[in-house]
């Protein structure tokens, strides 16, 4: 199954030679705070009962503009190094102009926020935001009693208006292309003088885990949320209290460094790594097993061993899809085919992941063909291709874990990684640079 070819993006700087492996790779690596944790938390304490402290939140272009955007609606985010505080407004304040960038959470859980603002709020975004899904989401808001104006069909830009009065109740949505949408009704529900229940009707909702977490932190702000049926979500009205909270290093964005050593024969040592946690990128030590690398945690570290051989796999990523660029890197450097399922909703992401996947590793030499929900990937021998990422930091991540074993990759942009990660090229290249055994070199950068 093939789509439409994705949208280049317009470099906004040179492109970047991405580093060759002269060895196997071995370093520890402290990545920075959950993106997904991070932006939540920013949200539930906008809505909470009073100020909360969030310490460790990550540093990026997703989370600013998330900041930014509560900025706008008359939150006070006050930032102190790596502590931030958040004091709510008495009411949020309607009239503003929010820019979603490409950040998902931004463009979902915010315009579910501003409904509470009781009058228009705009919102606009980056040009490749505009091909982002948005229908069920603007859907449930007008079902909720929301007036939404579009400029140019579902997608940003547009506004939303709760001057009518939102009470909340039942809502019925198809989630089957972003969990987003779940999570951004369920961070809100409470507010709502009714309270909130979600009924998801379509195929099954992908990345389940990030409504876990989106669940797992309201319970923590003691909001009721009843999800003992499937696909039903039901939140109690009520007080959102206001917490501190210390953000996970994010899992996801750690993926392309362990996976460094899946691929050089190395070993990468993941510091802080949680021993329990909902977070969908703890998948990523599962998806490397199979592919043949040795995965132990210890003393709250990961570490991932390379071993002489990565055979293909057959892997359903419906829960950790953010992991698909990385996990289609590895398995073009596998011996065998690989097929990944269950992530045909990635050709809503930042770009169409799947149809910028099919593209890039062919440029290097792989056989790749869409399935309707993913990849076949069959490894071919490998010669260095500029690398497009369309905008994607994913995309670039893959890119980059593909050009330490394939001579001449070249990425045309490697900034868009400060989405998530602003660090990722000082961390990938330190990560080269260092030596000894994996646990005992010292990373460059914490949490």
């Amino acid at each position: 199954m093939t789509s439409s070819s994705p949208t280049l993006a317009d470099p906004s700087g040179p492109s970047w030679p991405a580093p060759s492996a002269s060895a196997p790779v071995l370093a520890t690596v402290a990545v920075p705070g959950s993106k997904s944790e991070t932006n939540r938390a920013l949200v539930l304490a906008a809505l909470s009962d009073g100020p909360s402290v969030i310490t460790h939140g990550l540093h990026s272009r997703d989370t600013a503009l998330m900041r930014d955007a509560l900025r706008a609606l008359g939150v006070v985010v006050t930032e102190e190094g790596d502590r931030w505080r958040v004091t709510p407004p008495p009411r949020f304040s309607p009239g503003a102009t929010v820019d979603c960038g490409l950040a998902g959470t931004v463009m979902r859980f915010v315009p579910a926020l501003a409904v509470l603002a009781g009058g228009p709020v705009r919102f606009v975004g980056d040009e490749q935001a505009a091909v982002r899904p948005m229908a069920p989401l603007l859907d449930a808001l007008t079902g909720l009693g929301a007036t939404v104006s579009t400029e140019g069909g579902p997608v940003l830009p547009f506004t939303v208006d709760g001057s009518a009065g939102v009470r909340g109740g039942r809502v019925t949505l198809d989630a089957s292309t972003s969990s987003q949408y779940v999570s951004a009704l369920l961070l809100v529900g409470a507010r709502f003088p009714d309270g909130l229940e979600v009924v998801h009707d379509g195929p099954p909702v992908p990345s389940l885990p990030h409504i876990a977490m989106t669940v797992a932190m309201l319970r923590e702000r003691g909001v009721s949320v009843d999800d003992s049926e499937p696909d039903r979500w039901a939140v109690a009205p009520g007080a959102i209290a206001a917490r501190d909270v210390v953000v996970e290093p994010d899992l996801s964005s750690a993926a392309p460094f362990l996976a460094a050593a899946a691929v050089t024969g190395g070993a990468v040592t993941v510091p802080h790594w949680p021993a329990s946690t909902v977070q969908p990128g703890d998948l990523v030590r599962g998806v490397l097993q199979a592919f043949g690398a040795e995965v132990t945690w210890a003393d709250g570290a990961l570490t991932v061993r390379g071993t002489d051989h990565l055979h293909g796999v057959e892997l359903d990523l419906r829960a950790a899809s953010e992991l698909t660029p990385v996990v289609a890197a590895v398995a073009a450097l596998a011996e065998g085919t690989t097929t990944i399922h269950g992530v045909g909703h990635i050709r809503g992401h930042e770009t169409d992941r799947l149809a910028a996947l099919e593209a890039e590793l062919r440029a290097l030499g792989c056989t790749v063909s869409q399935t309707a929900d993913g990849l076949a990937i069959h490894p071919g021998p490998l010669g260095g291709a500029l690398w497009h990422t369309y905008a994607d930091h994913r995309m670039a991540q893959a890119g980059a874990l593909l050009g330490l074993v394939v001579a001449g990759v070249e990425l045309d942009d490697v900034t868009c990684t400060t989405k998530t990660m602003p660090e990722f090229v000082d961390l990938w290249e330190q990560m080269l640079r260092e030596g000894g055994p994996a646990g005992d070199a010292t990373a460059g950068a914490t949490a």
